[in-house]
This record gives structure tokens, sequence and C-alpha cells, in this order.
């Protein structure tokens, strides 16, 4: 795959220094201060010079996101099938651009003709419900894991995400070892487009997801589901609750759904395959 990168210098940045007013609430007392906040812009992702969707989104591991956004759309099965990727600057925000293998546009321009606009909550843009709710592949993989295992990763997770500890308005997605050792992360505004980001990092590593688990910082909705079961992990850990349709989406495709994650106790939504001690 062919990667060029066309962007100004400032196109990959993640966070952007600002000077505010702290302002005494319980206590008198102001201050003027330096913080970090969060980058947050759209991205126009366009597909074989398709208008795909445009996602409000952190512009930094942008290669990453074509590649998981490709995956979770069903537009792809591997980086492979991706020829090219080119990330332009472009006015209000970023362009990126990506071209799929032979065969493969006429999955994107059908998906793209189901979708009015589109939104983060990845649901808004598509016209049918039976589309939104299409079913999952049944998860196959499987690990033997324990809760001291989630307990390892939850405890890690703060040190591994630099942008969240700086802004605090980012989520990460970690990809964890089976013991609960995190060997990736990814961040952004956006929770699906961390998770997005995460899976494209894995594919691009050659990193099996049917190896671990992932953790998320955020509540689980279906599209959280639906995104780690099309990447073949089988199991997911978000520190806040599920939703119902979650928990629904999870119990049918034979995914492992932990919740309300914190250091001493977390929710066993499904655990279809037995796999937490």
């Amino acid at each position: 795959m062919e990667t060029r990168e066309f962007c100004s210098a400032d196109t990959h940045a993640s966070a952007d220094a600002r000077h505010l007013r702290r302002i005494g609430l319980a206590e008198p007392g102001d201050a003027l201060l330096a913080r970090e906040l969060a980058v947050e812009t759209p991205v126009s992702i366009e597909v074989d010079g398709l208008g795909y969707a445009v996602m409000m989104a952190t512009p930094a591991d942008l290669e990453d996101y074509a590649i998981g956004f490709a995956a979770s759309e069903g537009l792809i099965n591997q980086p492979a099938d991706v020829t090219r990727i080119a990330v332009h600057a472009i006015e209000g925000g970023v362009a990126l651009r990506l071209w799929l293998g032979a065969g493969r546009s006429q999955r994107a321009l059908d998906r793209a003709r189901r979708r009015v606009n589109e939104s983060s909550c990845g649901l808004c843009g598509i016209e049918n419900i039976e589309e939104v709710l299409r079913p999952l592949p049944s998860v196959t993989a499987c690990i033997t894991t324990d809760r001291a295992a989630i307990a390892v990763a939850l405890a890690a997770l703060d040190s591994h995400q630099p942008l969240g500890r700086a802004t605090g308005a980012a989520h990460a997605a970690a990809f964890c070892t089976p013991d609960g050792a995190i060997c990736l992360v990814r961040e952004d505004v956006g929770r699906h487009n961390a998770l997005d980001k995460l899976v494209g990092a894995m594919m691009r590593a050659g990193v099996d997801a049917g190896q671990g688990f992932i953790l998320l910082s955020a509540r689980c909705s279906y599209e959280l589901v639906d995104k780690t079961v099309r990447a073949g992990c089988p199991m997911l850990v978000t520190i806040s609750a599920p939703t119902s349709l979650a928990a629904d989406r999870a119990a049918a495709a034979g995914l492992t759904l932990v919740s309300l994650a914190r250091r001493d106790s977390a929710l066993v939504v499904c655990d279809p395959q037995g796999m937490i001690a």
C-alpha cells in the first residue's frame, strides 16, 4: 500500500495550547493558566473519489483511522485491500482519501448511497434500520483470561493516555494481552474513532485481534460492540455501562462483554464462552 502525505504541519496535531481563566467556585480566587485542548476537526473521508462520510475526529493516526474505518464499514478485509491513502489539509478540516483494490468500489458506492449525512453516532446517516442492525458474524476466537487481567489493564490505562491526561477530553482504545498487558493504544475525541484507529493500527501491524481483548475508556454503545466483533476480538471491556442494544448484540454474536469496569469491580454483561475465571 502506498501512503502519501499532503498535509500542513498542524494537520496531525492532537492538542492545542490555550490560555484560560480558572475561576473559584467553592472558594474565591481566579487564575490564568495554560491548558491543552483536544483538537476536534471535520475529517472528510473519501473512498475511490467518492465522498463517503464526514466525521468529527482528532487529526492524528489518520492512516490507522482510514484502515480501521474501512474495515468496520465492511469495505475491506485486510490492509492490502487499500492501495493508497492520502491526507490533505483543506479549508476547515482534513480530507482523508483512500483507494480500494479492484472489485471493492461497488461496495463503497452501495454503502454511500444509504448515507444521507453522517454523525458521530454512526446511525443518523443510514436510511434503513435493517442496514444498521445487519447480522454480526459469530465470534470464533477464544482466550483464557481472568478478572486479575482486567484489573492489570485498568491500572495501566492512564499511563497510556497522553492526550487524555493533557486535555481531559479524549477517549482511549487499548488492545490487551490475555494477562492484561497493554500493547497498543489509540486516542481520539470520539470513542468510535479511537476504536477504529486501534483496529486499523492492529491490522497494519499484523496484530491478531483474536489473541487478546479490547479496553475502552467509554460507555458501551452498540457500534463499539459491532466494531469489536467485526475486528475478530473475543472480549470487550468498557469503563462505563452498556446500552441494552449493545448487550443484545454482544450476546447474539458470542462476544464477552464486561462493563462498568473499575479497579475494585466490574459487571459481566455476557460471557457465553466462559472466558473470565
